[in-house]
């Protein structure tokens, strides 16, 4: 099967890989989608994110879904020909974190497009049962890959207890940024406002449910006082703006990924004993994915702007820095 791997800094090429076969309680999944992340623009231009270090190739992508082609025998909750939205971490699901339930603490976690595990630009790929979640025709191929993306959206307002009521900042309007804007109204805020330096992107904010916007820095962040902010920028200088203008006990939520280190206000954050939330992905999160795109609460199919093909996943991963109108490039392996 064709693979596009990653051989180090800006250096991809196309190769042919096995078909792998799956194990016992494995299935093999036809991959039809693939949402381009962040991370994997940042493995494309750095070789690294953090401790994550690209020592050999690499098959980037962790938003799959596709179509089950064929189960270990063992398998119980899937067959072939059914549809499936694929979630990219396989943990140990016998350690501390994993029996408390938080199994994206998971020690041992394999989570795909992660350095060693391979991605799914490809055109199969294997995992265990219990990350294919089968969806109904509802919901498109695209979507389904999506699914991993608002799963980081449901976490992030699980974790700042968004409910009705909330006035909530979202800073950062990128494909992460507008499925938190799009979770906000879900979970009943009665003011989602969005920041961002990209006008198109707060466009789309405001047809996802903001109830205003912010461009920044034309205009500032001070006065807002958002009980919770979900920070989706990863930016050091636009965090430290957003988390100074929190309200006295809120709680802000850090969803972003950017730098290493991130200089707080410790003497704001002390005396207004605001809440710091660190997240990290998700857990316990696809089937109320599933259920809010499938009865419409939930637009994933309005982030897509671009389709590639697996020859053209270089021109996917540089879509966002190239495109100003770009927001969530997509690749389809068997297009």
């Amino acid at each position: 099967m064709p693979a596009v791997v990653l051989r180090g800094i800006r250096d991809l090429v196309v190769d042919e890989r096995p078909v792998p076969s799956p194990g016992p309680q494995e299935v093999l999944v036809q991959v039809t989608a693939v949402g381009v992340c962040g991370s994997d623009v940042h493995y494309y231009d750095h070789g690294r994110i953090g401790p994550y270090v690209v020592e050999r190739p690499l098959v980037l992508g962790h938003e799959p879904a596709g179509v089950v082609t064929a189960v270990g025998p063992a398998v119980t909750r899937c067959q072939r020909g059914q549809r499936v939205s694929v979630e990219p971490g396989r943990p140990d699901f016998t350690c501390r974190q994993c029996l408390a339930g938080r199994y994206n603490l998971c020690p041992d976690m394999q989570f795909m497009a992660t350095p060693p595990v391979d991605g799914a630009f490809c055109e199969y790929v294997v995992v265990h049962e219990a990350q294919a979640h089968p969806v109904p025709d509802s919901i498109s191929d695209d979507a389904a890959a999506l699914l991993e993306p608002l799963s980081v959206g449901i976490w992030a307002c699980r974790r700042g207890r968004v409910t009705a009521g909330s006035r909530v900042l979202v800073n950062g309007a990128g494909p992460i940024g507008l499925v938190c804007t799009q979770m906000a109204v879900v979970c009943g805020a009665t003011e989602v406002i969005v920041a961002d330096v990209n006008p198109y992107r707060l466009g789309h904010a405001t047809r996802f449910g903001a109830t205003a916007v912010v461009e920044v820095p034309r205009t500032p962040l001070t006065g807002l006082e958002p009980d919770v902010l979900l920070e989706c920028s990863g930016h050091p200088t636009a965090s430290r703006a957003a988390v100074e203008v929190v309200a006295p006990a809120g709680r802000a939520v850090l969803v972003g990924m950017g730098a290493d280190e991130l200089p707080l206000p410790l003497s704001a954050l002390q005396n207004r004993e605001v809440e710091v939330i660190g997240t990290f992905r998700y857990a316990n999160t696809w089937p109320t994915a599933i259920a809010l795109v499938d009865r419409g609460r939930v637009d994933l199919d309005g982030l897509v702007t671009g389709h590639f093909g697996l020859s053209e996943v270089e021109a996917a991963l540089t879509a966002v820095t190239a495109d100003p109108h770009s927001v969530k490039p997509l690749v389809h392996p068997v297009r």
